[in-house]
């Protein structure tokens, strides 16, 4: 099947599974929970009891393990976000938001820490901290069987949290390095750390959207974008794109300053890289981001190949989904692997737009992709 190359907005590919997440389209406040089921949200590294329903609330069940956590199906980008929370005792849990489908939200995303201590001074663990980097202006939590309020406003850079009507959070995302790379969309989520915490009234008002990315693999449709060089094996296989053999996959079109974000996953000690400003396949025309899960490497996974080795190694296993992030500007690289920056380089010289090329280096050792998409600078 052809299609035209086209630019458009990327959409989650996960339909949402009750009318509790046909939100208005005029950004007028909505429910994310219906008070009797889970439909809209999903269980995510835990069983299915890891949480249920009860009078009207979601609940944590102290015997599910963790990090079980809870996701809406549906993603948002920036949001007016109202919940409460019952705590009762010792507790702690946490609120994700821009929570990516794979990886680790707390470093992908963000946190808002739920914790039952009334610390003075506040501190980066406390409640109302965005865990584990900023600690809240204040604490003001109600800890002895008593319902919170909480309210999370994102619209990016702009991140503000209150507390039981207490302004605790007023940060600027863009200014903090440890916030300015992260995914600013994504799931809002529950966490469990086998505490029965409890919440209810959760509703969302989207705030108008800033990003604007291009889908570069979404599923079948889009190989039209692509071509192959070297003739290596790719297979659109639905939402996922599978790699192996020896050669490359290219975007037609070339690039200059972008974002580029994916979900990878490979196989056991597989060999392969993401490549940018690529004029053609030689080594010399283009860099290139090494997928190598040998730690033991000169250039293992998330290395900018040639110039710089990442730095930690990062958390990533064989046969596991993990995101992806590069951004190129100018002569600065950054790369951030399942939510650790391995990478920031700002020595580039090759400054001219290429073609972003997936490389396939060795035969059966597979690399798959998915959700690739791409922002221009």
């Amino acid at each position: 099947m052809t299609i035209p190359m086209r630019r458009r907005e990327f959409l989650s590919t996960v339909a949402a599974s009750s009318a509790v997440f046909a939100l208005p389209p005029d950004g007028t406040t909505a429910s994310l929970f219906d008070g009797k089921s889970l439909a809209g949200w999903q269980v995510i590294d835990g069983p299915e009891s890891a949480f249920y329903v009860d009078n009207s609330a979601i609940v944590i069940h102290p015997g599910s393990g963790f990090p079980s956590w809870l996701r809406t199906t549906r993603e948002f980008e920036n949001f007016d976000f109202t919940c409460e929370v019952f705590i009762q005792g010792w507790a702690n849990s946490g609120i994700f938001f821009c929570a990516p489908l794979h990886g680790r939200p707390t470093e992908v995303g963000f946190k808002l820490n739920l914790f039952q201590k009334q610390d003075d001074p506040p501190l980066k663990e406390s409640i109302g901290a965005i865990f584990p980097v900023a600690a809240p202006k204040l604490v003001n939590v109600k800890s002895k069987g008593e319902w919170n309020s909480v309210r999370i406003q994102l619209d990016w850079p702009s991140l503000k949290v209150w507390m039981n009507d207490a302004l605790v959070q007023d940060l600027d995302c863009s200014a903090n390095p440890e916030f300015r790379y992260r995914r600013r969309s994504g799931s809002i989520g529950i966490e469990s750390l086998s505490y029965p915490l409890r919440f209810r009234n959760l509703q969302i008002k989207e705030l108008p959207s800033k990003e604007r990315w291009t889908t570069l693999y979404n599923g079948p449709a889009d190989m039209e974008q692509w071509e192959l060089i070297q003739k290596p094996k790719y297979e659109a296989l639905g939402e996922v794109l599978r790699g192996d053999g020896l050669g490359y996959l290219a975007t037609k079109k070339s690039y200059q300053n972008f974002e580029f974000d994916c979900y990878v996953r490979a196989s056991y000690h597989s060999n392969g890289g993401i490549i940018f400003r690529a004029a053609s396949e030689k080594t010399e025309e283009h860099y290139e981001i090494q997928l190598h899960d040998v730690e033991g490497a000169v250039y293992p996974t998330g290395s900018l190949y040639h110039y710089a080795r990442c730095q930690p190694y990062p958390r990533i296993v064989a046969e596991q989904w993990y995101p992806f992030y590069l951004r190129a500007e100018g002569k600065r690289c950054v790369v951030r692997i399942n939510g650790d920056t391995v990478v920031d380089y700002d020595k580039l010289e090759r400054l001219t737009p290429g073609k972003i090329m997936l490389q396939a280096h060795q035969l059966n050792k597979w690399v798959e992709y998915k959700r690739i998409r791409i922002r221009e600078l």
